[in-house]
């Protein structure tokens, strides 16, 4: 290789390093982040008036709102169609149970703008019986995440024309993520041999019949499926050799 090849490729990496090192200078910090999501909140808030309740920054990185049902739909209308904001999709909808509240559940929408690069979550807080408006009219893909969390926690969704059961089967009986719904459920499933088809029943779990093994795997594992020639060949050999001195 000549001088002059050796000489390119160093200045070329030269740059290269240099480039990296400009770009790593740039990066914001925590403190500015957290500054940035306080100034949005505020300009949130000031655009959105009474509708929003609430804003704060959690864990220095995550902006949050609360506002209320009545007040959800036109908030999620801004939050879209403003420019300053452009939170064009919403990524989840999801609940949490609360049930030393008198409002138990908390409906959280997880925003993103894709423009802006920024994320949103808004809260809403309801009863099992108070629905929430739908947000199918703002985001059609609302319509998923809606019935998941009427599935899950029961919280039911005005408006919203297709609530039908996503993850659980046809016929079941409470929601499973709600923190008063008992570990074993309600029904059990098994296969009937005499009636040669699954059958659901209640659940009955006898003490007597339960066993409990507090042992690891590894140390309540002392022989694995097809150890059994290993073993017999070992135990011949022993015969054999006889006992070692």
């Amino acid at each position: 290789m000549s001088p002059a090849a050796r000489r390119r490729r160093k200045r070329w990496s030269t740059e290269s390093c240099n480039c990296r090192r400009r770009s790593a200078g740039r990066e914001p910090s925590s403190v500015a982040d957290a500054t940035n999501l306080q100034a949005l909140g505020a300009a949130i808030a000031e655009a959105a008036g009474p509708a929003v309740q609430e804003v704060f920054v959690e864990r220095g990185a995550e902006l949050v709102l609360r506002t209320g049902r009545d007040t959800l739909v036109p908030l999620m209308l801004l939050l879209r169609d403003d420019p300053r904001f452009a939170f064009e999709q919403v990524m989840d909808i999801c609940g949490v149970d609360w049930p030393e509240r008198a409002e138990r559940f908390e409906v959280v929408y997880n925003l993103l703008s894709l423009s802006l690069n920024r994320r949103l979550r808004v809260l809403v807080a309801t009863d099992e019986q108070t629905p929430v408006p739908s947000l199918i009219g703002v985001w059609p893909a609302a319509t998923w995440y809606e019935r998941e969390a009427w599935d899950m926690y029961g919280i039911v969704f005005a408006g919203q024309t297709d609530l039908r059961r996503l993850l659980t089967d046809y016929g079941f009986e409470g929601h499973p993520l709600r923190k008063d719904f008992p570990l074993t459920g309600h029904v059990q499933v098994r296969y009937d041999e005499s009636r040669k088809q699954v059958v659901n029943e209640p659940v009955t779990l006898t003490q007597d019949f339960r066993s409990f093994d507090f042992l690891s795997p590894w140390e309540g594992m002392t022989t694995l499926p097809g150890d059994e020639k290993v073993h017999q060949i070992r135990s011949e050999r022993g015969q054999i050799e006889g006992p070692q001195s």
